[in-house]
């Protein structure tokens, strides 16, 4: 009788071949299935950021500024979205990126505008992903076959919500109030829900340390768009106006190289021109006339600026603001500067 065993041990080893081949396979899907979900942090464009990277530099902080950073802070400790509200050039921005800084959790940075619609704030499918799988089963042969997956990328609010980020939300009445209804299951029941994706898959659950804090201009200003009342119930409101004078004074200080003489100038005449214009004349436009004076204006640091300077540098800073076609507004804000300096 002819022995057979070591023809039965070759055939039990290509099993065993087959059987290595075929796990690898499995781990190929695993892997990629693991991948696709984070190809954007892969590529390098993941949206967190580490909390020390965004603090505004600089950043004046007087007692004006911790009590109303203190007081956000204190809504976002108590589990509130907060919306910050006030005309623009104010510093909302810088505040609210100092308070999301200070919960010392990963940032979400997005930025509000006509463009931003469902899938910018969630995510979408970008395009696929392909691999070969081998099946060697049969001693000699290669089978491949190919793969193609659909690739996911989720967008800020997608990965904000899953890592327990802090979503700063920039510009956020810029946007249309429809992209905005998601928000209303992550605030009220803990659950993003993902149109475009399915099964499982299709929600998120808001992680514990998951927060949201926005802004928005006033309601008068141009390109704002008025929210849902149901959405906005579900936040806490918090105004943000332009500072009192001495904080102001530290803020183009921080920002300009002038004698305080020149900078409480400045801040006096940003702040009359506040009172007296119809236009908005923000905190942001006081630190880029001190940038102008710096360069335009060769004196000895005194305080005391030649007028026709000081009407000029205004003057081509807030010109943007009601510029037309004729130039014709902008003769009549110099008259009006002129006057007022």
């Amino acid at each position: 009788m002819v022995d057979d065993t070591s023809r039965k041990r070759t055939v039990r080893g290509t099993k065993i071949r087959a059987s290595r081949e075929r796990k690898e396979g499995r781990k190929a899907k695993k892997k990629l299935a693991r991948t696709a979900s984070s190809a954007g942090e892969r590529n390098g464009d993941t949206p967190l950021t580490d909390p020390e990277e965004i603090v505004p530099e600089p950043f004046v902080e007087t007692d004006a500024v911790r009590s109303l950073r203190d007081r956000i802070s204190g809504w976002l400790e108590a589990d509130q979205p907060v919306h910050l509200i006030g005309p623009t050039g104010c510093g909302k921005t810088a505040l609210a990126l100092s308070a999301a800084a200070a919960r010392d959790r990963p940032v979400v940075w997005l930025n509000g505008d006509e463009a931003v619609d469902t899938e910018a704030l969630v995510g979408s499918h970008a395009g696929g992903e392909r691999y070969e799988e081998h099946d060697r089963y049969v001693s000699g042969v290669d089978k491949k076959t190919q793969i193609v997956r659909e690739r996911w990328v989720d967008n800020p609010l997608s990965v904000a919500v899953r890592e327990g980020a802090t979503l700063v939300y920039n510009e956020f009445s810029r946007s249309d109030p429809a992209a905005h209804n998601v928000l209303l299951s992550v605030f009220e029941e803990g659950v993003l829900e993902r149109p475009g994706k399915r099964g499982e898959d299709r929600t998120i659950d808001v992680h514990p340390e998951f927060r949201a804090l926005v802004t928005s201009n006033d309601a008068e200003y141009a390109g704002v768009h008025e929210q849902q009342d149901a959405l906005l119930d579900r936040f806490i409101g918090v105004h943000v106006d332009y500072y009192d004078a001495e904080t102001e004074h530290e803020i183009v200080g921080a920002h300009v190289a002038l004698s305080d003489a020149d900078i409480a100038t400045i801040v006096e005449t940003t702040r009359a021109l506040r009172d007296d214009l119809e236009i908005v004349v923000g905190t942001r436009a006081a630190i880029t006339a001190a940038k102008g004076l710096a360069v335009f204006d060769g004196h000895d640091g005194d305080g005391e600026f030649d007028d026709g300077t000081l009407s000029r540098v205004f003057t081509d800073v807030l010109a943007p603001k009601v510029a037309g076609e004729d130039g014709g507004d902008i003769d009549d804000l110099r008259s009006q500067v002129t006057e007022i300096v």
